[in-house]
């Protein structure tokens, strides 16, 4: 994180005890720089199935009913990982917990390298998500089958998906996908009727839109729909 220059200070006293604190911050912004470039970036392995994108695995834990503002949430984001072939994801979805086996409030996100799973994020702010409510048990296969379709470029709108959020909360589980583009209802609607293909939905499911300035305006709150279905899903596909 940038330093702030401190402007409530007096700006008469030692010019000395100034430059050594520039000299001070000229250094950290150039180890932060070079800590930066030494990280090694993603790259399949040799013949491994790179993906079209890079995506990263991020977790994230919170108490219910205490308010939560975008620093204390990004901050409570733990990011688990990043991978760039099939290969490289299934080492990491493999050791994971299925999102049916949390407990409490937590949250798995997916999303595009270079993107955080946070509405303000440049990536989404002027984007929205779909969202569907489950009833519990049946949030591992739904995200399973979400993930794989979004990895597999199922939805065929260029680069306007984002990521995918499973949400587990107490009484019910929810999965979301976001897209860049609010506005654009063309390329929502596809990613509807990807959605509810890929999820063997029934066509009375209800499912709902939300733009990313919606949420910010009103945290927390999703509509009163709920989704209420059983015995929805197909045998599971076995990939290679």
């Amino acid at each position: 994180m940038r330093l702030k220059d401190d402007d409530s200070g007096d700006h008469d006293q030692n010019e000395e005890n100034s430059t050594q604190k520039d000299g001070e911050k000229e250094k950290m912004e150039r180890d932060k720089s070079q800590s930066s470039s030494k990280r090694k970036a993603v790259v399949p392995g040799p013949a491994e199935h790179p993906l079209q994108y890079n995506y990263t695995f991020w977790y994230s834990r919170r108490t219910p009913g205490r308010p939560t503002s975008s620093q204390s949430y990004e901050q409570n984001i733990k990011q688990i990982g990043t991978f760039a072939s099939v290969e490289q994801f299934w080492r990491f979805y493999s050791h994971m917990v299925r999102p049916g086996d949390l407990t409490g409030h937590s949250d798995f996100h997916l999303f595009k390298e270079g993107i955080k799973p946070m509405w303000e994020d440049d990536a989404n702010k002027n984007g929205g998500k779909w969202i569907i409510r489950l009833r519990k048990g049946l949030a591992s296969r739904c995200w399973e089958n979400l993930i794989l379709a979004m990895l597999g470029e199922q939805f065929m709108v260029g680069e306007e998906i984002c990521g995918a959020v499973v949400s587990v909360r107490f009484q019910e589980d929810i999965i979301s996908i976001w897209n860049k583009t609010a506005s654009d209802q063309a390329t929502t609607a596809r990613i509807r009727d990807t959605l509810r293909r890929v999820l063997n939905l029934p066509p009375n499911t209800i499912m709902e839109y939300k733009t990313h300035t919606d949420s910010i305006k009103t945290p927390g709150r999703l509509g009163p729909q709920r989704l209420l279905f059983q015995n929805l899903w197909k045998p599971r596909l076995n990939v290679p």
